[in-house]
C-alpha cells in the first residue's frame, strides 16, 4: 500500500539533520515509529508530502526547504517582555522556556538577551530558516478508519498501527536506510 495525501496512518523512522550538516537534530531510530495520519497536519507540510506514494520498506533522504519546515524567520517572533513576568527565572542568553500561549497552546521562546528591566525573546522555532535534511524509513503504511479520519487521532496507537498493540518495534519489519 503506497502513502495517500490523506487518510493513510504511517509510522516512519527518521534522522533528521540541517540542510548541508552532519549533527543529528533529531531521531527516532532504535525508539517508537513517529505515526501520524496524512493530511492532517501532524507533520511538516514538506515531509509529508515528499513521503507521499512511498511504501512499507522504502528509505531514503528527502531535503525540506525551510518554507516548507518551520518557515522563514519572523522579526515579529521577536519580542521585548518587562523582566518582571519572568520572575523567579534564573535566566541565561540562548535558554529555552516554555509557556502558555493566548488560546492556551504550549509556546516556546528562546531568551536572546535581558538587561535589569527587559527581556528579549524569540518565538521562532529553533528550525526556522533552515532547510532540512530527513534520512526516512517507512515501516507501516495502512488507510484510517472512519473515526481516525474525523478525529485526525490514531486509535490504538499502537508502534506500527497495524493493530497488533507491540511496543517493541519488532512488528513493523522493514530494513534501515544508511
Amino acid at each position: 500500500m503506497k502513502i495517500e495525501l490523506e487518510n493513510s496512518v504511517v509510522g516512519i523512522e527518521y534522522t533528521l539533520t540541517e540542510a548541508g550538516g552532519t549533527t543529528v537534530v533529531d531521531s527516532n531510530k532504535g525508539a517508537e515509529p513517529l505515526v501520524f495520519i496524512t493530511g492532517k497536519g501532524n507533520i511538516i507540510p514538506g515531509l509529508e508530502k515528499a513521503l507521499t506514494g512511498m511504501s512499507v520498506g522504502e528509505c531514503g533522504d528527502v531535503m525540506v526547504k525551510a518554507v516548507d519546515a518551520y518557515g522563514e524567520v519572523s522579526e515579529e517572533a521577536l519580542q521585548t517582555i518587562p523582566r518582571d513576568q519572568f520572575e523567579g527565572i534564573d535566566l541565561a542568553e540562548g535558554m529555552m522556556l516554555y509557556g502558555q500561549g493566548e488560546h492556551g497552546q504550549t509556546v516556546q521562546v528562546m531568551v536572546k538577551s535581558f538587561t535589569d528591566k527587559e527581556v528579549n525573546v524569540d518565538f521562532n522555532h529553533p528550525l526556522a530558516g533552515k532547510d532540512l535534511m530527513f534520512n526516512v524509513t517507512i515501516l507501516s503504511v495502512r488507510e484510517a478508519t472512519a473515526d481516525e479520519s474525523m478525529s485526525g487521532q490514531i486509535a490504538n496507537n499502537d508502534s506500527c498501527g497495524t493493530g497488533h498493540g507491540e511496543k517493541s518495534g519488532g512488528c513493523c519489519g522493514g530494513g534501515h536506510c544508511h
